[in-house]
């Protein structure tokens, strides 16, 4: 793969008004990345328009998948096509902006400077969220201190989304027994590698709301989030320390 060694993941639905800018603002960012998008099946034509760009760029892919089955589920489907893959980093990433690509170079960073998993957050060392209205922050931030309270975890945005693996944390990962789908997912693959004792970072990011598409938020993510805090604690035996380093 030459120098590019981090493979950026972007799930889409009907996301025709982003794809072809967010691409581009990804491949400028940084000359160490490829981009994965994982398209459920738009009916508003974004898959094609993904073919399209790959045909343009060599450092740009598509994952088809038949049906919208959920963001956790369309992420670990980009896991599994990465380890197949010689990426050493693996990100995640929104397509609607709210997700700077300028930042990227500074999570690769992070991890080259020996983190195993580095996530972007909206909350490290102050609030840096734009277009919110002030009931969404609330929920936001409320469930950053729930999540602490009950599991321990010492991560101030744990539902964030923008965040980069090193490999090895993805392949301790038995993908098959995670079971969140929504902002559950991304406080679920965070507690599981603080339980195996990985080195988690955070870096600041600046979180605008999308200005392009419509919101997937809904009633059942916030639930899913809510149970999955318990279900890790118990699952863990309310163990509130990692294993140990690796």
């Amino acid at each position: 793969m030459n120098d590019i060694d981090t493979l950026v993941i972007i799930p889409t639905y009907n996301e025709k008004e982003n794809i072809n800018k967010i691409a581009t603002a990804v491949v400028d960012a940084s000359p160490h990345v490829h981009i994965l998008f994982v398209d459920d099946n738009s009916p508003d034509g974004t898959g094609d328009m993904a073919d399209a760009l790959t045909r343009r760029s060599d450092r740009i892919h598509v994952l088809h998948r038949t049906s919208k089955d959920g963001l956790g589920r369309a992420y670990i489907a980009g896991f599994r096509w990465a380890l197949e893959r010689d990426y050493k980093f693996v990100m995640e990433m929104d397509c609607d902006f709210s997700h700077d690509p300028a930042a990227i170079p500074s999570f690769r960073d992070k991890i080259l400077a020996g983190h195993d998993l580095v996530i972007g957050s909206r909350y490290c060392g102050g609030i840096r969220v734009l277009n919110w209205p002030m009931s969404r922050l609330l929920l936001s931030r409320g469930a950053a201190v729930y999540v602490h309270l009950i599991t321990g975890m010492p991560v101030s945005d744990p539902t964030g989304g923008f965040k980069c693996f090193r490999r090895e944390v993805l392949e301790s990962y038995d993908f098959d027994q995670v079971k969140a789908n929504g902002y559950g997912f991304q406080i679920e693959m965070t507690h599981k590698a603080w339980m195996k004792g990985f080195r988690i970072g955070e870096v600041p990011i600046v979180f605008e709301d999308r200005q392009e598409g419509t919101s997937k938020m809904s009633g059942n993510i916030i639930y899913e989030a809510l149970w999955v805090v318990w279900t890790l604690a118990i699952r863990n035996g309310f163990r509130r320390k990692p294993k140990g380093k690796k």
